[in-house]
């Protein structure tokens, strides 16, 4: 990536030499040092430099700005390939200044040169000057909705519900009781849901191929390799009915993005196999994600859902999702 100027400042690819620089402004922008959230977002760009756009703004040997994005192409379905922003910072001094649209600028650069199309981000609604800012620089909104549950909100409720069917604690669930048969909660206690594994690969496309009325193998394995690569950071998970795999679920920890105060993760596919529908293999996979949060302190789970999918919405919210006080955005490039 070459070096991109601007009348102030001088924008080139971020170094690893540049942590401390970018840890201090993003401190004195949040008022606390966020400094093991910018040393992973900087090791997972080295691991995999394809994925991931970073620049830093720089006005002679002093860093004053930065920006941090990674590539998305097909997270909630979508079939559009962009960059995700996932943090930027302007030291206080130079804000006003043109700084941060030089970063833009440098970002839509490598975008388009890139086979991007579109720029995405998200941001709390009472963020005023980063609304502010999004608005400057061309955003928009984006029509996908963002719900979200909390991880303790989930877990208690499927307490409460292990404990109806159980009919008090204490007792062990027989579901051939009368009072029991609830169809769909007995095949989600049934349903194998496990850590997906590269061999799964073949199986959990050709779902996502009936769902999507696409081929995506790269997105997926792709998403697989990161969960291989650092469970902390991803979680792919698949499920089984008969010895079959039958749906499948992917998620990512964001713990950071936009000066986040707590750990989210962000569920960016689920797929059932349309023959295994309302068999309870949406809830056992997404039980098993929320045990598996519990377990590494992520408080709530987020996603997107388009608003046409009306389906998948309703899921969500039978499962505890509500909207988000969190806003998408977009900037189209083409």
């Amino acid at each position: 990536m070459s070096a991109v100027a601007s009348p102030a400042v001088t924008v080139k690819p971020l170094r690893e030499t540049d942590l401390d620089a970018v840890v201090a402004i993003d401190a004195a922008i949040e008022g606390r040092s966020r400094r093991l959230y910018f040393e992973r977002r900087l090791a997972a760009a080295l691991k995999q430099p394809e994925q991931h756009v970073q620049f830093a703004a720089a006005d002679g040997d002093a860093l004053v700005g930065f920006i941090l994005a990674r590539r998305v192409h097909g997270e909630f379905g979508r079939v559009r390939p962009g960059l995700r922003i996932e943090a930027v910072g302007v030291t206080p001094a130079r804000r006003g200044l043109g700084v941060g649209r030089a970063l833009i600028e440098a970002l839509q650069g490598w975008a388009r040169r890139h086979g991007a199309v579109e720029l995405r981000t998200a941001a709390e609604w009472n963020q005023h000057a980063m609304l502010r800012w999004f608005d400057a620089c061309g955003f928009r909104l984006d029509p996908g909705l963002i719900v979200d549950c909390a991880v303790g909100a989930y877990r208690q409720a499927e307490r409460d519900d292990a404990l109806e069917l159980a009919g008090g604690a204490g007792r062990e669930i027989d579901y051939g009781a009368p009072e029991n048969n609830d169809f769909e909660r007995v095949q989600r206690a049934r349903c194998d849901v496990r850590p997906m594994q590269p061999q799964d690969l073949p199986q959990i496309v050709r779902i996502d191929a009936q769902i999507t009325g696409r081929q995506r193998e790269a997105y997926i394995a792709a998403r697989l390799a990161e969960a291989l690569d650092d469970a902390a950071i991803r979680v792919s998970l698949t499920a089984r009915l008969e010895d079959a795999i039958v749906g499948c679920l992917m998620a990512r920890a964001d713990i950071g993005d936009f000066g986040r105060t707590e750990p989210v993760a962000v569920l960016d596919t689920i797929d059932v196999d349309p023959a295994y529908a309302h068999r309870g293999v949406g809830q056992a996979l997404l039980a098993r994600l929320f045990a598996d949060l519990g377990a590494l302190h992520v408080d709530r789970v987020e996603t997107v859902v388009a608003p046409d999918h009306l389906g998948l919405l309703a899921f969500l919210h039978d499962a505890g999702f509500r909207p988000s006080q969190r806003l998408a955005f977009v900037r189209r490039l083409d």
